[in-house]
């Protein structure tokens, strides 16, 4: 689908890709399913307390096990995780899917986001900002930014390599070059 489009996995299967904004996990879960090794970050101890209980009640199920065995969940702000990154445990491909602000339409957020708003409010762009950036300082293939279909590129930072369009939400994909790797 999309993601594993945006994520690159048709060239690059099985990558290493670090969450850097975790939630409840749903990105994170279909990254481990596509066959990704995936760290998956969440900054609110409250959140990753709820992630972690359902990463736990997965790995009872036979069938959800060896998936969700893949995710490797820290509860710590992505920046510093990827700070910490170097040589063969940067990961290939950072996703950044920052809670966006509340809509002014008529139609509500799903009840998750609904929750994950409550708790943490939508997300300061001047750290989407710098989360970008920092990933984009290490991920070895790629950056992937979800943003709500008809937003602008993010400010502050480079233009998007490539696009991939949705409905609701888009990737904005920033390609590394090949010299960095």
């Amino acid at each position: 689908g999309r993601l594993a489009s945006a994520l690159g996995l048709k060239r690059h299967p099985g990558a290493r890709v670090l969450d850097a904004t975790a939630g409840l996990g749903r990105e994170s879960a279909i990254t481990a399913a596509l066959g990704c090794t995936v760290i998956a970050c969440e900054r609110s101890p409250i959140v990753a307390t709820l992630l972690h209980d359902g990463i736990d009640r997965a790995l009872a199920e036979p069938d959800l096990a060896p998936i969700l065995a893949r995710i490797d969940l820290r509860v710590a702000d992505a920046r510093d995780v990827l700070a910490s990154l170097s040589g063969p445990e940067r990961p290939d491909v950072v996703l950044v899917d920052p809670m966006f602000p509340e809509r002014s339409k008529a139609a509500r957020a799903k009840k998750e986001m609904q929750l994950l708003q409550r708790l943490l409010g939508p997300d300061d762009p001047a750290d989407t900002v710098a989360l970008v950036t920092a990933a984009l300082a290490t991920a070895r293939r790629r950056v992937v930014l979800k943003r709500p279909a008809h937003a602008p590129q993010l400010a502050g930072v480079r233009p998007p390599d490539l696009e991939v369009p949705g409905r609701a939400a888009r990737y904005d994909v920033y390609v590394i070059s090949p010299q960095r790797v």
